[in-house]
């Protein structure tokens, strides 16, 4: 029998450390196990958007040091689906710095929104960059590129509304508000102690019904909230509502939901459908499905036109461009309705567009994360144009925070709304805030031309002077005077070519050219001066009969340029000067007498004399208010070069220049 008492200590320690070696492995391997089927039923919660069970799970496992590309992503996922984007920041960063080569771009647009949650604008921006650099063809990467200086413009933006608390909010849910044009606001909400007994697997939270409050006296604070009568709540969600004028026809969201029966899609999953109903003796009836709603996909969100022809909504439909887009349907006769059209890419993004909102002018207003904003869902406007709408513009703070804001509405003759956050201090997951607008959205791109007219010689304000606007064709675009201190100021849009025309009596009228950049609300200053007519003519003169005016009055050469016959500003100011001295001498009567040089041939040369001579003449008796009698012309074309330059001989671009001129004769 061996004594292993007696054996060498080494031999023993060996077998000691490969006992521990195996005990530990065995250990890992449990435990992995062990992970793995935890992750699994994670996995499951996940999959059935029963997120927060999801995230307990997949915490103690990653606090636990287990790590993989699927924890990391999920967890972070059911914080940021949730609308908990700031406890989220945690979870994308260790998923894209310790995964960095396998990630996908959507985790990077998901971790710059949760970035932005916290106020961390320049990583968010850092990583919106790296989101670009991938996929230039996403929506939500173009107008990131496009608006990089976002802040800058929310800065401009905001401001513009002041924000109230409401004693409505409770500790759970509320948010949806609409006008039911009954003075009263319609709002969902999840208050109800009863309730509290079914909670939704999303977030834990209890379903919605639909409550109103009467609107008080102010016009901002609401009363205590009444849920809606008849069969319009159930035991699933309802929220989202939109009204008809007459307030007896309501659209609304709710799960998929009607006559006791729940449908569910091929997955297993409830999703949302739009539904209608009347008002009946105070009881909403008549519930109804709206026909292009779907098992397979979610319509919500309704928001009626302004003449309630037309139905606004948000649905993730196939054809979608993202998680949800904004449709419209025509609502026809019979309860029939158009096919939904999408609004189009102005309007949506590969991310979620939501909650639409027609003001009774035709304004659509929407919430987004897929649009440049403070984080989160932001309110955003467009305006209608004759392709649909315009392009969309961030509202602005105090609306938008980096936290989820929508569900706007908004009174246009009151400039009062309400709107609903899930921001910090407010009373519980979503609120309610009503508001005040006391500012003009900017709505497009636009510039102002400002300046002051003056007096040439003494520098003097010339208050009334006629301004006027005009675009690249010369035709009026708008008509102003100047104020009493001679200042003016004209709104007009970016990256356009302008012409400013300023005129006062007994001075020389003056043209300045205008162009616009890409820069919202820049100001271009474009002081004006002007000329006295009477300052332009000599003390004493002397003039004759065959006397070519030009010379008497010592004018700047009156040139064309090449093929044109048009007046510039600098030819006006010459010419002021003819008006003024054949003012001054009523009996005085000229020729006017155009000429060419001798380039192009010798009849297309004539051709081009005759149409600058006529366009002198018509400025001289048009726009001096000479008679036309005393104007007469005639058109030389090339016969009459004042230089060697004729056919095929070599001159400088000067030298021709000489040669097209006009010429004023006396004839009495």
């Amino acid at each position: 029998m061996k004594n292993y008492s007696s054996a060498p200590l080494y031999i023993v320690s060996i077998k000691i450390v490969t006992c521990f070696v195996v005990l530990l492995l065995l250990s890992f391997s449990i435990n992995a196990q062990t992970h793995e089927k935890r992750l699994s039923r994670a996995d499951r919660n996940f999959k059935s958007y029963a997120y927060v069970d999801a995230r307990a799970i997949y915490l103690d496992v990653a606090q636990k040091g287990y790590s993989s590309p699927s924890l990391y992503s999920k967890l972070a996922d059911s914080f940021y689906f949730t609308g908990n984007l700031e406890d989220s920041v945690e979870w994308y960063a260790k998923l894209i710095q310790t995964y960095p080569d396998i990630i996908h771009p959507e985790y990077l647009f998901r971790y710059a929104q949760s970035l932005k949650s916290v106020g961390h604008y320049p990583e968010a921006d850092a990583i919106m960059n790296q989101f670009y650099t991938i996929t230039k063809n996403d929506n939500r990467a173009n107008f990131f590129a496009k608006r990089r200086d976002y802040l800058d413009f929310i800065k401009m933006q905001s401001d513009k509304f002041e924000v109230y608390s409401l004693n409505i909010n409770s500790k759970n849910s509320e948010y949806a508000p609409s006008f039911n044009h009954l003075n009263q606001i319609v709002f969902a909400s999840s208050r109800e102690e009863k309730n509290s007994i079914k909670l939704h697997q999303w977030d834990e939270m209890p379903f919605l019904d639909l409550f109103a409050s009467n609107i008080k006296e102010d016009n901002i604070t609401l009363e205590e909230p009444v849920k809606l009568k008849g069969k319009i709540n159930t035991k699933f969600h309802e929220s989202s509502t939109s009204f008809s004028k007459d307030g007896k026809t309501v659209y609304f969201s709710r799960n998929n939901y009607l006559n006791n029966k729940l449908g569910k899609s091929k997955k297993g999953v409830v999703l949302l459908k739009l539904y209608k109903a009347t008002l009946n003796n105070g009881n909403w009836e008549n519930i109804t499905e709206l026909p292009f709603c779907s098992d397979e996909y979610s319509v919500s969100h309704p928001s009626l036109g302004p003449d309630n022809k037309k139905l606004y909504f948000a649905s993730d439909m196939p054809g979608s461009f993202g998680q949800s887009d904004l449709y419209v349907v025509d609502i026809l006769e019979n309860d029939k309705y158009s096919k939904p059209k999408n609004l189009g890419s102005k309007i949506n993004t590969e991310g979620r567009e939501t909650f639409p909102y027609i003001s009774d002018s035709g304004i659509l207003y929407f919430s987004s994360d897929g649009h440049v904003g403070l984080g989160g869902l932001d309110v955003f406007v467009s305006v209608p144009d004759e392709f649909g709408f315009s392009d969309s513009y961030n509202i602005g703070k105090p609306i938008n925070s980096p936290k989820d804001d929508f569900t706007f509405i908004l009174n246009e003759k009151t400039k009062i709304g309400y709107f609903a956050s899930n921001r910090n201090g407010g009373e519980g997951n979503d609120d309610i805030y009503s508001f005040k607008q006391t500012g003009e959205l900017i709505t497009s791109c636009m510039q102002y031309i400002e300046g002051s007219i003056t007096n040439d010689m003494t520098g003097e304000s010339l208050a009334s002077a006629d301004i006027m606007l005009l675009d690249k064709n010369g035709g009026v675009i708008r008509e102003i005077i100047s104020d009493i201190n001679g200042n003016y100021r004209l709104k007009v849009p970016c990256n356009e070519n302008y012409t400013i025309k300023a005129e006062y009596k007994d001075f020389v009228p003056r043209n300045i050219l205008a162009e616009t950049t890409d820069a919202f609300e820049f100001i271009n200053e474009i002081n004006i001066s002007l000329i006295n007519k009477e300052s332009l003519l000599p003390t004493t003169i002397e003039i004759n009969v065959g006397d070519d005016l030009s010379k008497t009055l010592q004018l700047e050469p009156i040139y064309f340029g090449l093929n044109d016959s048009i007046v510039t500003t600098e030819t006006e100011v010459e010419l002021q000067k003819i008006i003024s001295i054949m003012n001054k001498y009523p009996d005085l009567k000229i020729e006017v007498r155009s000429h060419t040089d001798s380039r192009s041939s010798y009849w297309y040369n004539k051709k081009l004399s005759v149409q600058r001579m006529r366009a002198t003449v018509k400025y001289i008796t048009e726009k001096g208010g000479i008679n036309w009698q005393r104007v007469r012309g005639k058109a030389y074309g090339e016969r009459r070069l004042l230089n060697k330059c004729a056919d095929n001989v070599p001159c400088t671009e000067e030298e021709h220049q000489e040669n097209r001129r006009s010429e004023f004769i006396v004839r009495k």
